[in-house]
């Protein structure tokens, strides 16, 4: 099942509070459903889930290209006008995304994910769904 919204709340708030130019973070299942967020309005956060499961499955068939790998995505960071975007995957079928400033420091928003996701990853999980109801 999965986590309770409010558990999380402390986890995203210390990323975003670490992280300076954070604007939005989510927490989402591998079907694009917002599982938890912090920061920025709900609606964006459902919308950004939802664009978030098309890239998963577009980065996952561009890693299929690269023989050495297992065609996993494991990182997405798309950089435009005005800031940064970044997807991490963050458990079975579980997704961190984040929005963030131009001014961010890119390197330091990448290492936070990838502790936060070491850290509670496991916690970070949706259960898979089939015509809408839990496998």
């Amino acid at each position: 099942m999965i986590q309770q919204r409010a558990n999380f709340d402390w986890m995203l708030k210390e990323l975003s509070d670490g992280v300076y130019g954070t604007r939005q973070v989510v927490v989402l299942s591998a079907d694009g459903l917002r599982i938890a967020r912090y920061g920025g309005d709900p609606d964006a956060a459902d919308r950004i889930a939802a664009a978030c499961a098309g890239l998963q499955s577009l980065a996952g068939a561009v890693a299929t290209e690269i023989p050495e790998t297992d065609g996993k995505m494991r990182m997405v960071i798309i950089e435009m006008e005005g800031g940064y975007f970044y997807m991490m995957a963050a458990g079975p079928n579980a997704y961190l995304a984040v929005l963030a400033e131009a001014h961010v420091d890119a390197g330091l928003m990448s290492a936070r994910m990838r502790d936060l996701v070491v850290r509670i990853g496991a916690h970070l999980t949706s259960p898979p769904r089939r015509n809408g109801q839990v496998v």
